[in-house]
């Protein structure tokens, strides 16, 4: 009996234990969730952000923390962002009312809250005429755009759809803006970069760290082509061309690495870019003469034409005839010449082919009173003998010598001596005029000839000499086979020149008697 009666006790005290852990049990999940009543209160008072992060934390995902926000990689992003705000004086003055929190002062899940209010705080501008005025905001705005800059570059998580919006109102409202007209000049005079000093942009401090922002949200792997097009659109890329004409060179530099960069990512804005580069070609051409980014967009193109597959599109060729070609006529051809010789050239390395036609547009557009363009036409035309064909030089072989026997005769010496080096100095020139010398040297030889007895220059007569030289250890029967007939065709030009004298004389005597 006394064995009974220690099991009985025993089992009672288990049992007692039990019912105390259930009682504990439930006593917590009543603690644990929200009061009864009035959804989303505790104790009669609304809940602050601070207490529903704590139960949503608690809880372990309570529903103020599900529907509260959006998650996007590493950020968590609130629904309830601020709206795009009005930018007026008055807004202006509430939003640098006083500073916003860094970054590092506030939690994660504020920390893309925090962003947009950033976004839409730099989207006001600033009056850079007067330097005393609002010193302080401005100096808000620069430390606010560092901010952002190095906020983006922390790692991925950033640039959400959520946020795009905002970050296209913030760029738009800094970059896209009517650019100071340009400074006055005559018609017949042309800007010339090395003597004359450029226009900087006033509100460069601002402006250099949007367009680093801007860089960072085209290059960002948060930044996906497929959404981002709806903001990066046509009319986007449209204004980001205009700002080309910009006199600013820091400004075009930072604009030619984005619109590159954007052609690279938005693979479905490709053509729309092209067109619009040719756009602003065929306006420059044929309407204003006038634009200060013309370098920079070739220097995109040169990049472009590199990657074209072959066999060339057609497309590809009507543009290097109608958009690359004619930028050889305006006067300015100095200020992008490398760039636009570098794309001409590409062209002609990826289909031989077009050796041809270029070379003729060259002849077509070849200046007449332009000394300096003459020695620019030179160099580029030595570049594309290099890459020509037998079969396509040979086409434009004649009119093409006829041109070059025009600058050996030019007074101004480095046209006649850029000329000459043509033959001294490429070996490619010099095995051309060897293949074909029985159709060149009748056109060198009277050239050359007059050059040795006339010219002025005495560097322009020793490789006169030189090339002459060269020809005759050619082929020297064929060379003196066309200097007798070029010393012919002197004599008879002065037998004309002297009978044409005594023409006029008798005339004039004529004219004196009837007089009299």
């Amino acid at each position: 009996m006394p064995e009974i009666a220690v099991v009985v006790a025993l089992l009672l005290m288990d049992m007692l234990r039990r019912i105390g852990a259930v009682r504990r049990q439930t006593t917590d999940q009543r603690s644990s969730s929200p009061e009864t009543g009035t959804q989303g209160s505790t104790n009669g008072r609304p809940v602050t952000e601070a207490g529903a992060k704590t139960k949503g934390s608690v809880s372990g995902g309570s529903q103020a923390n599900q529907q509260g926000h959006l998650r996007a990689g590493s950020a968590v992003v609130p629904k309830e962002k601020p709206a795009l705000p009005g930018l007026t004086e008055e807004m202006k003055k509430q939003m640098y009312a006083e500073k916003l929190p860094a970054f590092r002062d506030v939690p994660g899940t504020s920390k893309q809250n925090l962003f947009v209010k950033k976004l839409h705080q730099c989207a006001f501008l600033f009056d850079f005429s007067d330097p005393s005025k609002e010193l302080a905001e401005k100096e808000i705005k620069r430390t606010t755009l560092l901010e952002l800059v190095d906020y983006v570059n922390g790692g991925p998580g950033k640039f959400t759809e959520a946020v795009s919006e905002d970050v296209i109102f913030m760029l738009s409202n800094n970059l896209f803006r009517t650019l100071p007209p340009s400074r006055n000049h005559n018609e017949a005079e042309v800007f010339d970069p090395e003597e004359e000093e450029p226009t900087l942009e006033p509100a460069w401090p601002h402006l250099q760290l949007v367009y680093e922002f801007l860089l960072r949200y085209v290059v960002s792997t948060d930044t996906e082509a497929r959404q981002a097009k709806k903001y990066i659109d046509h009319s986007f890329i449209l204004k980001l061309l205009e700002l080309f004409d910009s006199e600013d060179p820091r400004e075009r530099d930072y604009l030619k690495t984005i619109l590159h960069r954007i052609y690279g990512k938005f693979m479905v804005h490709r053509s729309f870019i092209r067109k619009a580069i040719n756009n602003v070609f065929y306006r420059f051409i044929f309407e204003t003469e006038r634009h200060s980014g013309i370098a920079e967009l070739l220097e995109i193109l040169g990049s472009i034409i590199n990657g074209f597959a072959l066999p060339l599109k057609e497309e590809h060729k009507i543009f290097l005839q109608k958009a690359l070609m004619p930028l050889h006529k305006p006067k300015c051809l100095s200020m992008y010449h490398s760039h636009l010789s570098y794309c001409v050239t590409q062209f002609v390395e990826k289909d031989y082919s077009l050796a041809d036609p270029v070379l003729r547009s060259l002849l077509k557009y070849w200046p007449v009173t332009n000394s300096p363009k003459e020695v620019l036409f030179l160099e580029e035309l030595e570049d594309i003998l290099e890459l020509t064909q037998l079969g396509e030089f040979q086409k434009v072989m004649k009119p093409l010598f006829r041109q070059l026997a025009k600058c050996i005769n030019s007074s101004h010496f480095q046209v006649a001596e850029r000329s000459l080096l043509l033959f001294m100095n490429n070996e490619c020139v010099m095995g051309l005029l060897s293949q074909f010398r029985l159709d060149l040297v009748p056109i060198l030889v009277p050239a050359l000839e007059e050059n040795a007895n006339r010219h002025w220059n005495p560097s322009v007569h020793t490789l006169t000499i030189s090339v002459r030289k060269f020809i005759q250890e050619m082929d020297k029967e064929l060379y003196d086979r066309y200097y007798d007939i070029y010393l012919k065709e002197e004599e008879r030009q002065k037998t004309e020149v002297s009978e044409r004298t005594k023409t006029w004389a008798l005339l004039e005597g004529a004219a004196a008697q009837k007089a009299q």
